[in-house]
């Protein structure tokens, strides 16, 4: 950024100087407001279970779809698991007695396309159907008749159908609604005035207690409060923006469906370029803070385990490493994000690293979330440095101590580990949260490599490099590939490595999808493939999605299901298809020390096959392990499948990973999940992959809780995330900047952000 690097502090210097004892823009003190103190108590509680607590968060609460008002709706386009609101005719209705008494609809769209619509009749005392209700509803549901009708569409004996949708009958200026409660009543009022309203109507993210009716409503009545923009006007130009007054009138009141697009595109703007302009002050700060060069000299530490590693490095390692190298080598802190492909060499390169800050005499510490991991990064450390880490000798002068500081080391092992730590006999410290605590004092921390660092929040890393007298270089190292968008977004003030070349002999693990609901067979299958690898002396992971037999979860069509669970699946092995095999139990509700202990079997080749849940996703090293079967696979994202199968294959034999799944619909989310493992071994495109079937919302998931916090920003808007990243830095260029009143709030937002938890998250 050149000059620019310190603008952003002296724009706010000179902001709180001009400002000193002001409020906010008149614009930005409305939308800040308090939803209680704008629509009462009662609704605003409604209202912040949706995550909805100021002015601006209401009005910026965008539909998912629109519904043309006082139209027919085509049924063409309807699948199962579809939130749908559907204007049609009633064909037909009837009462039905089987099993439970119902009243059953056909309603039709303007094509002749029917679907069901189902109204289970209350029972009275007695279990008697109450058949005064259901006589009601056939007087309301008469053939002819034309209503709204809102619901998600199941399927029932090969049929389409809406169970118990939320419905108003349109009969010109008479609604013909349900009694109900009040605000059932109050919601059916609203969709009807809706429905026959000029504007198409959206359908918002909203609850059972307060429909999406009511919130179009509430919304409604508050845009005309809304005067001014929350965006200099020269922004605006620069940006192609519409205004904000404009934007909100266009999402909440269109008239066609392209004034939507466009107003809610000002909205994910606004957002892109909060985030972006976030990074950029945070990128700026980060620039003008002072670190300790790093550079090592020959014939150390570093060169020693380079002349014994067991492997050559790949060229992509080496590119990297030299990378990094020249960044620990400045004197501002270095911030790096290393993502890399599955068995990649990610843990080598970020020891190369480390091993250079030791011979330039500082000390680098890798924290891991789990003790499980933090014991196989010092396992593999200890491995590949030898007695090079078991401390500096007269025999081994290059030396230096691997420590291990975990929460479940005694007392006496912890004492020596910290005295070790303040020092700086140990150079290279692996640990858990622990080294976050008060009594660890680093003797000369240089480097933090944080691994898997979405688990990790700004407190406990700023706990972590506070305790180095000097702010230490960042090496932050994710297992899952990520695409360029999210890199944008959550990462966007680190500079990115990539390793996509995997190291030389590296074989691919062969993966098979099987619908378990079409090739039953396959499941015995799997257990003899499992004897035959174990009968040959190789090892087997079974993977499940749950720990005990009676968690459960909803399908895609919205069904309850039963999950494969560790418990139960070892328990069926054990006594079953591997009754004469060592069969283990690993998960997440384990003691740490039964869990370690039976890892560490399972790697001694003391046991043959694993029950394991997600534990064994990332760090989890044995070379023995030919086979994986997992159970329940459509549970598990993309990336985390192409985690689990790199647990397999890792030694000098072929893997395999069986993916197994009870999936009917060939079509379906689930099963373009499962394929797309299948047909590609390339973490970086499965990463898109997952983006372009998942959208928004979840693509990030538990791995990358950041998306949270992205309220309508699409990660898939690369562009427009771009065009707000180039803007941002231009805005921070720019003279007008200092001057602004509105850019001094989104600077200080800014800021807030950069701050923020969820940006450290990512």
């Amino acid at each position: 950024m050149g000059a620019a690097s310190s603008f952003p502090r002296q724009i706010l210097s000179q902001r709180r100087t001009r400002l000193v004892g002001m409020l906010r823009t008149p614009i930005n003190r409305e939308l800040a407001r308090r939803l209680p103190d704008v629509v009462g108590a009662a609704t605003a509680r409604h209202l912040a279970k949706l995550g909805l607590h100021t002015l601006d968060d209401l009005l910026r609460h965008v539909p998912r779809r629109y519904v043309a008002s006082g139209q027919m709706t085509s049924f063409a386009g309807l699948t199962v698991g579809m939130d749908v609101a559907v204007i049609a005719r009633v064909r037909s209705a009837e009462v039905r007695q089987g099993g439970r008494a119902r009243v059953e609809a056909i309603i039709e769209d303007a094509d002749g396309h029917t679907l069901t619509v189902t109204l289970f009749v209350p029972s009275a005392k007695g279990g008697v159907p109450r058949r005064g209700v259901a006589e009601y509803w056939l007087r309301q549901l008469a053939p002819g008749a034309t209503g709204i009708f809102v619901g998600r569409v199941r399927r029932f004996r090969d049929r389409l159908q809406l169970t118990h949708p939320d419905y108003v009958i349109l009969d010109g200026a008479r609604i013909a609604a349900r009694k109900s409660d009040s605000v059932k009543a109050r919601s059916q009022a609203a969709m009807a005035r809706l429905a026959q309203g000029p504007t198409m109507i959206g359908m918002y993210p909203a609850t059972a207690q307060f429909p999406t009716w009511l919130v179009a409503e509430t919304i409604q009545m508050l845009l005309p409060t809304i005067t001014g923009d929350t965006l200099p006007g020269w922004i605006l130009e620069l940006a192609e923006q519409p205004s904000l007054t404009a934007a909100l009138h266009d999402v909440h009141e269109p008239r066609h469906l392209e004034h939507a697009e466009a107003g809610i595109e000002r909205l994910r703007f606004d957002e892109a370029f909060g985030i972006q302009l976030a990074m950029a002050h945070r990128r700026a700060t980060l620039a003008s803070e002072e670190a300790t060069p790093r550079v090592p000299p020959r014939g150390g530490l570093l060169d020693a385990l380079d002349a014994t590693l067991p492997f050559v490095l790949t060229q992509q390692q080496r590119r990297e490493g030299q990378t990094i190298a020249a960044e620990l080598a400045r004197s501002t802190p270095m911030h790096r994000l290393l993502q890399g492909e599955v068995g990649s060499g990610k843990t080598v390169v970020a020891l190369r690293a480390m091993c250079a800050v030791v011979d330039a005499g500082g000390q680098a510490v890798l924290v891991a979330p789990t003790e499980l991991l933090a014991k196989q990064h010092h396992s593999s450390f200890m491995r590949l440095l030898g007695e090079l880490g078991r401390g500096r000798t007269l025999d081994q002068p290059k030396g230096t101590h691997v420590t291990l500081l975990t929460g479940s080391l005694s007392a006496g092992e912890r004492r020596a580990a910290l005295e070790r730590i303040a020092t700086g006999e140990a150079g290279i410290i692996v640990g858990t949260h622990a080294l976050f605590s008060d009594p660890v004092e680093f003797f000369d921390l240089g480097l933090v490599v944080i691994d898997e660092q979405h688990r990790f929040g700004v407190e406990q890393r700023a706990a972590l490099t506070k305790k180095a007298a000097r702010k230490p270089h960042m090496l932050v190292m994710t297992a899952t590939p990520i695409p360029r968008s999210i890199a944008m977004t959550i990462f966007g003030d680190l500079s990115v490595s990539e390793l996509r070349q995997l190291p030389a002999g590296r074989k691919e693990v062969k993966t098979v999808a099987v619908s378990t609901m079409h090739q039953r067979q396959w499941v015995s299958r799997a257990w003899e493939r499992i004897r035959e690898e174990c009968a040959a002396g190789r090892q087997a992971f079974v993977v499940c999605p749950a720990i005990s037999p009676d968690e459960a979860q909803v399908d895609e069509a919205d069904q309850p299901r039963r999950l494969a669970s560790v418990e139960r699946t070892a328990a069926f092995l054990k006594n079953g298809p591997l009754a004469d095999l060592r069969v283990g139990v690993v998960h997440g509700r384990q003691p740490s020390a039964e869990r370690d202990e039976t890892m560490a079997a399972f790697t001694a080749g003391e046991l043959d096959v694993l029950v394991a849940t997600t534990v064994i996703e990332v760090g989890v090293d044995v070379p023995n392990a030919t086979v994986m079967v997992v159970l329940d696979a459509d549970r598990f994202g993309i990336s985390q499948l192409h985690q689990l199968r790199g647990r397999v294959g890792r030694g000098a034999h072929a893997g395999l990973c069986l993916l197994l799944a009870p999936i009917d619909d060939p079509e379906g989310k689930a099963w373009q999940r499962l394929k797309a493992v299948e047909g590609s071994h390339d973490g970086f495109a499965l990463a898109e992959a997952d983006l372009a079937i998942r959208k928004e919302g979840d693509v990030l998931g538990v791995g990358q809780s950041g998306a949270s916090s992205l309220r309508i920003l699409r990660i898939a808007d690369v562009d427009l995330i771009l065009q707000a990243k180039e803007l941002a830095e231009r805005v921070l260029d720019d003279p007008r900047a200092a001057e602004d009143p509105l850019l001094a709030d989104l600077l200080d937002k800014a800021a807030e952000m950069a701050a923020g938890e969820w940006l450290e998250k990512g």
